[in-house]
């Protein structure tokens, strides 16, 4: 394996730790807290500062900013970091700042994720694996995104709001409220459409999961009982199931504290 390569005109602080087979191309600067994994490649003007922690075999394409202390009033500048996991493709002028002491501490990024040009990535984020981010999709404060999340271009979503696993959220929405675990969202006040369908099937979920998600969604999106609120019929959708998946969707709803898009506040 060879050592890192270095172009002669980037900025490595003493201190920062680079692995093997690393890549700091032009003109990138890269701070004196800053840890680097193995064949992760900043291809050109690339700015790494903070306590950020990059793993193995990530791209990180030019004017990317990682590890800036956060914009939140209440960030005094505490020691607070940043960390990604591995293969993460992370393209131009994407933002992703540390956490803050007032929350978790740290903002979380997981393996193999698309970052689209301009999206960003705010304080105390956790963002799973295997999520698609849309040019300049913005995720608040907070935002917690479960694994194979896509976000459409040009979307925001409010402070503390979770997505669930397999959910896809189109582009322009503003969602102020969690989005249901294998849904689709859409339209630019964030309204449910119904199960992802097309999602499950190109990951390759069993038929049988895929059936029982859709008879779950339609116990909570059209229950012949309307005196049901969102709640009750997911208490009854996890007493009565049999999978994983399904009472993981039940779970979801029954822990939620900003609501669920595509109900009213007070179901």
């Amino acid at each position: 394996m060879a050592k890192p390569s270095i172009h002669p005109t980037a900025l490595v602080e003493k201190g920062a730790q680079l692995e093997n087979d690393v890549v700091v191309g032009p003109f990138c600067t890269v701070g004196a807290h800053v840890r680097i994994g193995q064949g992760t490649r900043l291809v050109s003007h690339v700015v790494v500062t903070g306590n950020t922690t990059i793993g193995t075999n990530n791209v990180i394409y030019p004017f990317v900013s990682l590890g800036q202390p956060s914009p939140d009033r209440k960030y005094k500048g505490e020691v607070t970091t940043l960390t990604i996991g591995d293969n993460n493709d992370i393209r131009e002028s994407v933002t992703m700042h540390i956490g803050t002491a007032a929350d978790r501490g740290t903002t979380s990024v997981g393996n193999a994720n698309l970052f689209m040009a301009g999206s960003h990535v705010a304080h105390d984020c956790i963002v799973g694996s295997y999520c698609t981010i849309a040019n300049y999709a913005q995720l608040a404060g907070h935002v917690e995104l479960a694994d194979y999340v896509t976000i459409g271009g040009l979307t925001g979503i409010h402070q503390r709001v979770r997505v669930g696993t397999g959910a896809i959220i189109g582009g322009h929405a503003g969602v102020e409220h969690d989005v249901l675990p294998y849904s689709t969202v859409a339209g630019r006040r964030a309204a449910l459409k119904g199960l992802n369908l097309v999602g499950l099937r190109r990951r390759g979920v069993e038929k049988t999961i895929i059936n029982a998600l859709d008879d779950a969604f339609t116990q909570l999106l059209d229950a012949p009982d309307t005196s049901l609120t969102l709640v009750e019929r997911a208490k009854h959708l996890k007493r009565d199931a049999t999978l994983p998946e399904v009472e993981a969707l039940a779970e979801f709803i029954l822990t939620s504290q900003r609501g669920i898009t595509g109900y009213d506040d007070d179901e």
